[in-house]
C-alpha cells in the first residue's frame, strides 16, 4: 500500500528531528567559548544542563497532549478525550531512570564520536529483552535471542572501531572507552526505564504523549533542582568547566551568551526531542512500530554520514560492518526478518510468534524514545 503524503511527512519529521537532536548536542559539544568572570576559552561541556533542555523538549509534549484533547472535545476521539484515571507517580520512577540515563549519555557524548554514541545506544535491546523474562516473565523466542546474540557481536565490533581509530586531542582514547563504557551503562538504566513502564504505566492506557510529557515535568524538575548542589561539588578531571565541579550551570549561561550558535544548538536539540516523540508516535499509529524502528535504524546512517561530512569524526570501515550486525540484531528482535519469510515460503508465521508480546516491538513502544 503506498503512503499518503501525511504518512511520508512524519516518516520525514521522524527522521529529520530524530538526527537533529543527536547532531545539535555534539554541536553544541564542540564549541569553544569564555565562561564567566574572564575565564579563558574552554570547550561547552555541561551535560547536565543539556539534559534539562531535552527534558524541557518532552516537557512540551504535555502542551501537543492537551491541544489534541481540545480538538477532540465534541468529536468520538476516545483514545484523546476519554483517559483512564491514573496516578501521575506512576510516572516518577521511570522518569528517575530517564534521568540518570539520559545523563550519562550525555556526559558520554562529550567523550565519544557522535555515530558511535548512536550505534552503542542498541544496546538496550539485550537489557530489555534480559529484563524482560526476570521481572516480567516474558519468553523469547529464538529469533528474539539471535538478535540479542547478534547485538552484542555489532557491539564489539564498534568498540573495536573506536580503539582502532585515530584520536585527536579532543577524544583521547581514554576518553573513548570511558565514554562508550558509559553509554552502556546508560543502556541497562534504560532498560529498567522500560521495564517499569510496561509494568505499572502501560496498563493504565496512558496517552503516549501525556506519559512522556509527565517524565518530562518530572525529569526538568528534579534536574534542574539538582543543578543547585551540583555547583559545589567537586568532580575534579572529570569535569569540563573551569571550576572543576560537577555542572556549572552560570558558566553555560556565560557562554551561551558569548557564542550565540550555543544557544541555536541547544534550542536545536530541546525542539528537535518534542518533535521527535510526536513524530514517533504518530508513525506507530499512522503505520506501525517496526516502520518506527526501521527509521530508527536510518537515524544512525543520517548522524553518521553527516559527521563525516562535517568531519567531526574519521571513517573507520569496522564501523559498516558494526552498524550492519547492529542492524541485523535489531531486525531479529523484533521480528523484521518475518514478513520476508513469509513472503519467500508464503507460509504464514506461527501464531504463538505473532502473539508474542516485546517491549522493543509489536503495538507496545517505549513511551520515552528520546535523544
Amino acid at each position: 500500500m503506498a503512503w499518503t503524503k501525511y504518512q511520508l511527512f512524519l516518516a520525514g519529521l521522524m527522521l529529520v528531528t530524530g538526527s537533529i537532536n543527536t547532531l545539535s548536542a555534539k554541536w553544541a559539544d564542540n564549541f569553544m567559548a569564555e565562561g564567566c568572570g574572564g575565564s579563558k576559552e574552554h570547550s561547552f561541556q555541561h551535560p547536565f544542563l543539556q539534559a534539562v533542555g531535552m527534558f524541557l523538549g518532552e516537557f512540551s509534549c504535555l502542551a501537543a497532549f492537551y491541544l489534541l484533547r481540545c480538538r477532540a472535545a465534541g468529536q468520538s476521539d476516545s483514545s484523546v478525550d476519554h483517559q483512564q484515571p491514573f496516578n501521575p507517580l506512576l510516572f516518577l520512577p521511570p522518569a528517575l531512570c530517564d534521568m540518570t540515563g539520559t545523563s550519562l549519555m550525555y556526559v558520554a557524548l562529550n567523550m565519544t564520536s557522535a555515530s558511535s554514541f548512536q550505534m552503542l545506544r542498541g544496546a538496550v535491546i539485550i537489557f530489555t529483552g534480559l529484563f524482560s523474562v526476570a521481572f516480567l516473565g516474558r519468553r523469547l523466542v529464538l529469533s528474539q535471542w539471535l538478535g540479542i546474540l547478534a547485538t552484542i557481536a555489532g557491539l564489539v565490533v564498534v568498540g573495536l572501531a573506536d580503539l582502532l581509530s585515530k584520536h585527536d586531542n579532543q577524544h583521547k582514547l581514554s576518553e573513548v572507552i570511558t565514554g562508550d563504557l558509559l553509554i552502556i551503562m546508560a543502556q541497562i538504566i534504560v532498560a529498567i526505564q522500560m521495564v517499569l513502564e510496561e509494568k505499572f504505566v502501560y496498563k493504565h492506557n496512558v496517552h503516549p504523549l501525556r506519559a512522556v510529557g509527565t517524565e518530562g515535568l518530572f525529569g526538568f524538575v528534579i534536574l534542574s533542582l539538582l543543578l543547585v548542589p551540583m555547583y559545589y561539588i567537586p568532580a575534579g578531571s572529570f569535569s569540563g568547566n573551569p571550576r572543576g565541579t560537577l555542572e556549572d550551570a552560570l558558566d553555560a549561561f556565560c557562554q551561551v551568551g558569548r557564542q550565540p550558535f550555543i544557544a541555536m544548538a541547544l534550542l536545536g536539540n530541546i525542539s528537535s526531542i518534542a518533535f521527535f516523540n510526536f513524530a514517533g508516535i504518530s508513525v506507530t499509529k499512522e503505520l506501525s512500530a517496526t516502520t518506527r524502528m526501521v527509521l530508527d535504524s536510518l537515524r544512525t546512517v543520517v548522524i553518521w554520514a553527516l559527521s563525516l561530512a562535517l568531519g567531526w569524526e574519521a571513517f573507520h570501515a569496522l564501523q559498516i560492518l558494526g552498524f550492519l550486525i547492529l542492524l541485523m540484531g535489531t531486525a531479529l528482535y523484533n521480528g523484521l526478518h518475518r514478513p520476508l519469510l513469509g513472503r519467500l515460503s508464503r507460509v504464514r508465521p506461527l501464531a504463538e510468534e505473532t502473539e508474542q508480546e516485546r517491549l522493543l516491538g509489536g503495538t507496545r513502544t517505549p513511551i520515552n524514545d528520546t535523544s
